[in-house]
C-alpha cells in the first residue's frame, strides 16, 4: 500500500522542460548588450577593433535566432543534445567576441560564467562536465591568444601579467564551483520536487480509496432493504412451490445470489461510509486500520495503549494521519526480526505515537538525514534476504513525514540503545510522532467533526 511505483524525473526529461523560446529570448539579450558595448567602446572611448568580424559575431547569433523563431513553433522544448549545441554555439560565439576585442584583458570575459550555469542548472551530469571543460579550454586560450585593445593614438590597454594569471586562475575556479554549486542546488530542487509529488499521489490515492470505500457502504446499506425483501420473497416462492422441484431450485438459487450480493457489498464496505460519525474513530481504531495491510505478512504487531481504554481520545481519521502512519509501519514491518509495537499515550495537551521494532535500527550515519527524499545506501546481503524483491527509493519516510507534518505532528527518529522489560528484548529502530492534542482531536480540537444529518454523496 505504501510503495509507490514512481521514480524520479531523469535529466534528460528535465532538458525537454526548456523552451526553445526562451533561450532565444536570452540570446536577443545577449545580442543587444553585445552591439552596445562594442558602441560605447569605439564612439565614447576610441577603442580601435575589428568591427567587420566583430559584426560577423552578433549577425551570426541574430540569423540563428531568425531561423530558430521562424522554423520551429512558439512551444518547441529542445532535447538534451539540442540544449548542449545551443548553450556551446553562445560559449563560442562569446569566445570568438572576446577573442576580437582583448581576449582576458576584456572585463566582459565574466560572461563566459553565464553559458556554463545554465548548462549546469539544466543539462546533465556529462554535458555540463563537457561544456565546462571547453569553457576552460578556450579561457586559456584567450589569455594566450587574442586581437589586443588599442586606443586612437595606438597604446595597447592590456592588463600585467600577475593579474592576466589571477584572472584566468579565478574564472577556471569560477566555472568549477558555480557549475559544481548549481548541479548540486539544482538536483536538491529536483529531488524535492519530484518527492513531493509524489507525496501528493500518496495522499490522493489514500482519499480515493476512502471515498470508494464509503460509496461502496452507503450502497450496500441502501441496498440491504431489497435484498432483504428478495430473500424474504424468494423464501416464501421455495416454500409454496414444494410440488414444483425445478422452479423450487430458481428460488433457493435467488436466495443464494441475494445473501451473496449482501456479502460482497459487507466486505467491500470495511472501509467505511461517508457518514459524519465515521470521521473520527478511537485512537486504536485508526491505528488498527493503518496496520491492517501489514497484519498477515509473518510479524506481530502488537498494540500498546498507556492510559485507560474508556478514556482514550477519539481523534481525526484524516488520510493523511492513516497512509503516514501505515508508511511508519510498514518500514517497522519490513526490517523488524518477528516484533513490532505500537505504542500510543496521551496527556491533557499531546497526543503521541512510538513506533519500535526488534530489528537492527537505522544506520548511525544516516540518522540525521532520515525524511530527505531519494535516500539510498547500498543494502547488504542480509538486507536483501531480509527484505526479497524490494528496491525502495528513499520515498516511504518522507511521505510518511510529511503527511503527518502536514497534519500537525512533529516526527523524532532514533535507535533503541537498551532491552526493554516491557517489550522483552532489543529495540532496533524507533520513531516517535507527537501531536498538540486540538490539531487532531475529534470532539474538543480546532477542527471538531460536524454534528448534524449525514450528507449525500456528490456524483
Amino acid at each position: 500500500m505504501a510503495d509507490l511505483n514512481l521514480r524520479p524525473f531523469s535529466d534528460d526529461r528535465r532538458a525537454n522542460w526548456i523552451r526553445l523560446r526562451t533561450l532565444i529570448v536570452l540570446r536577443w539579450f545577449a545580442i543587444a548588450g553585445q552591439l552596445a558595448a562594442i558602441t560605447v567602446a569605439q564612439k565614447m572611448y576610441g577603442l580601435q577593433l575589428e568591427l567587420g568580424l566583430c559584426y560577423l559575431a552578433i549577425g551570426a547569433s541574430a540569423i540563428a535566432n531568425l531561423v530558430a523563431t521562424f522554423i520551429f513553433p512558439e512551444n518547441k522544448r529542445l532535447t538534451e543534445s539540442q540544449n548542449m549545441l545551443t548553450v556551446l554555439f553562445d560559449l563560442l560565439q562569446l569566445s570568438f567576441l572576446l577573442f576580437l576585442t582583448g581576449g582576458l584583458h576584456n572585463p566582459f570575459a565574466l560572461l563566459m560564467l553565464g553559458p556554463v550555469t545554465i548548462s549546469a542548472a539544466v543539462l546533465t551530469l556529462r554535458s555540463t562536465v563537457f561544456l565546462g571543460g571547453t569553457a576552460i579550454i578556450l579561457v586559456s586560450l584567450l589569455a594566450q591568444f587574442n586581437f589586443p585593445l588599442r586606443t586612437e593614438q595606438g597604446f595597447i590597454l592590456a592588463m600585467p601579467d600577475v593579474f592576466l594569471f589571477g584572472n584566468w586562475i579565478a574564472l577556471i575556479i569560477a566555472i568549477v564551483f558555480i557549475s559544481a554549486y548549481s548541479i548540486r542546488i539544482t538536483s536538491e530542487i529536483h529531488s524535492m520536487s519530484d518527492a513531493l509529488s509524489a507525496t501528493q499521489m500518496a495522499l490522493s490515492r489514500e482519499q480515493k480509496l476512502t471515498d470508494l470505500g464509503g460509496v461502496v457502504a452507503a450502497a450496500a446499506h441502501e441496498l440491504g432493504t431489497p435484498l432483504a425483501t428478495i430473500k424474504l420473497a424468494s423464501g416464501e416462492l421455495y416454500d409454496e412451490l414444494s410440488d414444483r422441484s425445478d422452479l423450487q431450485e430458481d428460488a433457493a438459487l435467488i436466495r443464494e445470489q441475494a445473501d451473496r450480493c449482501r456479502d460482497i457489498l459487507r466486505d467491500m464496505g470495511r472501509a467505511g461510509k461517508d457518514d459524519l460519525h465515521l470521521h473520527q474513530a478511537p485512537l486504536r481504531a485508526v491505528l488498527e486500520e493503518a496496520a491492517e495491510p501489514h497484519m498477515d505478512r509473518g510479524k506481530e504487531i502488537i498494540f500498546q495503549i498507556i492510559g485507560p481504554e474508556i478514556a482514550q481520545p477519539t481523534i481525526l481519521r484524516k488520510p493523511e494521519i492513516i497512509h503516514g502512519v501505515r508508511n511508519l509501519i510498514q518500514n517497522a514491518v519490513d526490517f523488524a526480526k518477528s516484533q513490532i509495537w505500537v505504542e500510543a499515550s496521551w496527556a491533557q495537551d499531546t497526543i503521541s505515537l512510538r513506533i519500535m521494532d526488534d530489528g537492527n535500527g537505522f544506520p548511525p550515519h544516516l540518522l540525521g538525514r532520515i525524511g530527505d527524499p531519494f535516500m539510498k545506501r547500498r543494502r547488504s546481503a542480509s538486507e536483501k534476504g531480509a527484505r526479497p524483491g524490494y528496491e525502495g527509493m528513499g520515498l516511504g519516510l518522507f511521505i510518511a513525514k510529511t503527511l503527518l507534518e502536514r497534519s500537525g505532528a512533529e516526527l523524532s527518529f532514533a535507535n533503541g540503545r537498551e532491552e526493554s522489560s516491557s517489550q522483552g528484548g532489543g529495540i532496533g529502530a524507533v520513531v516517535e510522532v507527537k501531536w498538540l492534542r486540538r490539531q487532531i482531536d475529534a470532539l474538543e480540537g480546532d477542527r471538531p467533526v460536524t454534528k448534524g444529518e449525514n450528507q449525500r454523496f456528490a456524483v
